[in-house]
């Protein structure tokens, strides 16, 4: 696959990300939000697991692997998608898909302090100015802590449980292919979800019935195009492109949550989010080391030219 197509692929999947988070708004909206994530979560993983089957390339795990992916499940299905879907019900899209933009950022500052990352100045910087954005975000012009909402802290708690499994499936991913990892987390998480749906949702099953048959088109879009084929074309052009080339292009997501949530939603887009994306996607930039890459790959290229 060419670069400008990959290029190209991931910019349609970084929409599809941006345009989930209202799907999953709605979804929570309709049904109960976690049993309803469990099932999502489910069909995403049946697809790629379907996938690596027709591709033969489908593998038992090892003990050690399937700790790195126990512990990946936990944090980044079972943790990030409870407080995901019961933030969506707390908040609004746009403030949830700005929020959701500062994985990258959290994952960076997760491998400086357990992966023996470099934390230099400009990703210092980074890291302050999306903290500062969040600020923005979940304050929301209120101008103090109190106006912090709840649905917020969720998903913000979402974002660090999701940085924190990357950390593991990076792991994982050094005698793993990233796709049966992806497969493997998936239903394993819709598992663990169930659990937890059947424990504090006990009429979880019932709100699936009688149910417009646009919103199911919404659920299976979800799972399919975003959770399930997604994540497999996302994890292709990681090991094309490389993380940090492959991680600047996230930065479109949260542009179209805002984008999403004020064209399907009617959410009034507030200039505190404005600035609060500015501040996330510059803090993201820095402190995910972009520039910093791009500058090595540079030099690099300089000194072969030379040689």
């Amino acid at each position: 696959m060419s670069r400008p197509i990959t290029y190209l692929l991931l910019l349609l999947i970084m929409m599809i990300w941006g345009f989930n988070v209202i799907a999953i708004k709605i979804l929570v909206d309709y049904f109960a939000p976690i049993t309803i994530t469990a099932f999502r979560i489910l069909t995403a993983g049946l697809v790629v697991m379907i996938f690596l089957g027709v591709k033969k390339e489908f593998r038992k795990v090892t003990s050690q692997q399937l700790i790195y992916v126990t512990i990946g499940t936990l944090t980044g299905y079972l943790g990030h998608h409870f407080f995901l879907a019961t933030g969506l019900t707390l908040t609004t899209a746009s403030n949830t898909g700005l929020i959701l933009g500062l994985v990258p950022l959290m994952t960076s500052l997760f491998a400086i302090l357990f992966l023996g990352d470099r934390l230099t100045l400009l990703r210092l910087l980074g890291i302050t100015l999306g903290l500062t954005g969040v600020s923005f975000i979940v304050l929301n012009g209120a101008g103090k802590l109190q106006g912090i909402s709840t649905g917020d802290l969720y998903i913000f708690c979402s974002v660090i449980a999701q940085a924190v499994s990357f950390i593991y499936i990076k792991k994982a991913t050094e005698t793993m292919d990233a796709r049966l990892i992806t497969g493997w987390m998936q239903i394993m998480g819709a598992v663990f979800l169930f659990i937890v749906s059947f424990q504090i949702e006990p009429n979880g099953i019932s709100s699936l019935m009688n149910k417009p048959l646009w919103v199911w088109a919404v659920f299976f879009a979800s799972a399919i195009l975003a959770t399930g084929i997604g994540h497999m074309v996302y994890n292709k052009a990681i090991h094309q492109l490389g993380a940090g080339e492959s991680a600047i292009f996230i930065n479109l997501t949260p542009f179209f949550s805002l984008t999403g949530a004020w064209l399907f939603l009617g959410e009034t887009i507030a200039l505190e989010q404005l600035a609060g994306f500015i501040f996330i996607v510059t803090g993201v930039v820095l402190g995910t080391g972009a520039l910093e890459h791009k500058k090595e790959y540079r030099v690099r290229g300089t000194v072969r030219k030379e040689s």
